[in-house]
């Protein structure tokens, strides 16, 4: 993390309570701070703004300069306060911004004091929904692309909900201090994709602060305030939150109309339930108090809220006796990857149980339900926004709470439709044996999304063949540029299922590019497909916990790959061991686990051929009852070799 700990009972509450998004160690450690007087910040100076761009294009270094230039931190703790807003472990090593953040910071302006909120936005396609909330506090946004590399898939999505919320783009292009940054190349790009005009892009070095300054001058001229009457009813929109352990749940909210003050009484448009306002101020950047928090202004507020579920991202928060028009809701978050999640041990599924429930308070768009299984025991089914948002938590869990965990297999939710209903299935032990013509069932769908890829032109034939054996459909592509040469850069739209893109395809896009592919995808619903359940047998016994969805024309290459795995992981047992997959009553594909076999002549000597004989014949009949009687414990050590890797 990035605060300093100087006190060790400061240290130790962090890591007791990691899920808080506002740390009370760097509030002891934090210099005193004066007094906020929000009403010397009417809607006329206020900015609120987010940075939008695609993974890896700069946004926190970005967020950092803005920081320093405004005096929001010290120049000399860059060292200590470098990716000021990726305040999360997993943010830090992997280079991601994971949870979006809020800042306030202070800016003189042809001298004038300009109160300029940034909620910092994730890149990856798997936090869209931070993004899309983030950007509802907005007004304007800083489109931020990378001058080395060029517009990505990402840059394309975000750019769009951006463009549907009414925000007012500045386009900037970083990392021009690079030898390989092609500005031009980059400016005509944007021109060409998003209609753009090159003379408005901001050149600048994230990096080193080059250019940084006109970023704060046009953030003042070019995007409008806010618009809010002091003298309307309160109306307060809630677009974040967080717990905390000892204030009960942190709002972040969007001042619409009207002044919220400590001490008020407001209630929930979405829940009716009444609160008392204890504690209010703005991230500066971390917590400063304030008296009151006025139209346009961003900022957090504590009211005795106990429970992590009142707080509805969306909601709309007014003063008790006073009646208000709602603003209109956020979609919520769909989960569009779901997995069982086990520990290791038996014994500690309620210690994760309770380490998922804490985790979750700072992060609502993960579904939890609980499941059992025969073979792994008792555990969680959770439902995910994506691969990389399933393997975020796992890590999280890890580092923050000492997890030890066995995931299964990801799967994505099927349409089972029958006669009389149409039910959501996600667990492949639900899934109904489709080659069973005694359960009424119509037809599966599977949920598709459009995907979009870009690549360098050299690439398209790979990406394309790649597209294609994954069930790609209406595959089409153009260049992001006008020019056509060998060097333009491509993008690649298709439909493809979901589930195919669940496993390992980012893998294969990354290495069939050399690293130069970006991908993106949005949900497009469901279409008919034809899905089957494959079940893994051992010794003739179903294991619950390794059961597939596959698609029909994947049974044969599946069902041999993970019964190649299980053979190698399974311990030999004193008789053999049928290792199959079974599609319906068909066996798709066998491998046999041999016997341990005892040497039961060692002790012979002497005497008829007979007599050797008639001890291998018990021998071979006892193996034989064993087998009829005999069942393989899979062991959870055997469990997490086989899931933690893909069959090979």
């Amino acid at each position: 993390m990035l605060f300093e700990r100087h006190h060790i009972h400061a240290r130790q509450s962090w890591v007791r309570t990691p899920q808080r998004l506002f740390s009370i160690t760097a509030q002891c450690n934090a210099a005193p701070r004066k007094a906020m007087h929000m009403e010397d910040f009417p809607c006329e100076v206020i900015r609120n703004f987010s940075i939008i761009a695609h993974i890896d294009h700069g946004k926190s270094t970005l967020a950092d300069r803005l920081l320093e230039l405004t005096g929001t931190i010290d120049k000399r703790q860059k060292g200590i306060n470098q990716q000021v807003l990726d305040k999360l472990k997993v943010e830090r090593e992997r280079g991601i911004t994971v949870k979006a953040q809020t800042v306030s910071m202070i800016h003189n302006c042809g001298g004038q004091r300009h109160l300029l909120n940034l909620i910092d936005t994730p890149g990856h396609v798997d936090f869209a929904w931070e993004v899309s909330r983030s950007l509802a506090a907005c007004q304007g946004a800083l489109l931020l692309v990378d001058a080395t590399q060029g517009i990505q898939a990402q840059s394309i999505s975000v750019f769009h909900v951006a463009k549907e919320r009414g925000l007012h783009i500045i386009p900037i292009l970083n990392k021009i201090d690079l030898p390989a940054s092609q500005p031009e190349v980059v400016a005509a790009q944007m021109q060409s994709t998003f209609g753009i005009d090159p003379a408005d892009c901001i050149q600048i070095s994230a990096k080193t602060g080059m250019g940084v300054e006109q970023i704060l001058q046009a953030i003042v001229d070019r995007i409008p305030p806010p618009n809010g009457d002091v003298s309307a009813p309160l109306k307060a929109v809630l677009f974040d939150s967080c717990y905390d352990r000892y204030r009960g749940v942190i709002s972040l909210v969007s001042i619409q109309s009207g002044v919220l003050q400590k001490g008020d009484r407001i209630a929930s448009c979405h829940t009716r339930k009444k609160y008392e306002v204890l504690e209010l101020g703005i991230m500066h950047p971390e917590e400063v108090p304030t008296a009151s928090l006025r139209p346009g202004q961003v900022g957090y507020i504590a009211c005795s809220m106990k429970e992590s579920s009142e707080a509805h991202v969306g909601d709309t928060l007014h003063r008790v006796g006073e009646t208000v028009e709602p603003m209109p809701g956020f979609k919520p978050a769909k989960a569009m990857v779901y997995a069982g999640i086990y520990p290791m041990e038996s014994s500690e599924f309620p210690k994760l149980e309770e380490s998922i429930k804490r985790l979750t308070l700072t992060d609502r768009s993960v579904e939890v339900n609980r499941e059992s299984s025969t073979a792994l025991g008792q555990g969680c089914r959770l439902g995910f926004l994506g691969t990389l948002h399933m393997d975020v938590f796992r890590q999280r869990l890890e580092d923050e709470y000492d997890a030890n965990i066995i995931i299964t297999a990801p799967t994505v939710p099927y349409k089972v439709v029958y006669k009389d209903r149409t039910v959501i299935v996600s667990n492949p032990t639900d899934f109904p044996d489709v080659t069973d013509t005694t359960n009424q069932l119509i037809e599966v769908q599977e949920p598709i999304v459009n995907a979009s890829i870009v690549v360098p032109q050299e690439y398209v034939g790979d990406m394309m063949d790649l597209c294609f054996q994954h069930r790609a459909e209406n595959v089409d592509h153009k260049y992001l540029d006008a020019s056509g040469l060998a060097s333009s850069r491509i993008i690649l739209t298709c439909t493809i299922p979901l589930t195919e893109i669940v496993t390992d395809f980012f893998d294969k896009l990354k290495s069939r590019s050399s690293g130069f592919a970006s991908f993106d995808y949005e949900d497009a619903g469901y279409q008919k497909s034809s899905m089957v359940k494959m079940i893994f047998l051992l010794n003739n016994k179903p294991v619950d916990a390794l059961a597939l969805i596959v698609h029909r024309s994947a049974e044969q290459e599946v069902g041999r790959a993970w019964v190649k795995k299980l053979h190698k992981v399974i311990p030999r047992q004193l008789f053999e061991v049928p290792i199959q997959a079974a599609v319906g009553r068909r066996i798709i594909a066998r491998e046999t686990l041999s016997a341990i076999r005892a040497d039961v002549t060692a002790g012979l000597y002497g005497g008829h051929y007979e007599r050797k004989m008639k001890h291998l014949e018990n021998q071979k009949e006892s193996k034989r009852r064993m087998k009829k009687i005999g069942s393989v414990e899979l062991p959870q050590e055997a469990f997490y070799d086989i899931l933690r890797s893909k069959p090979s």
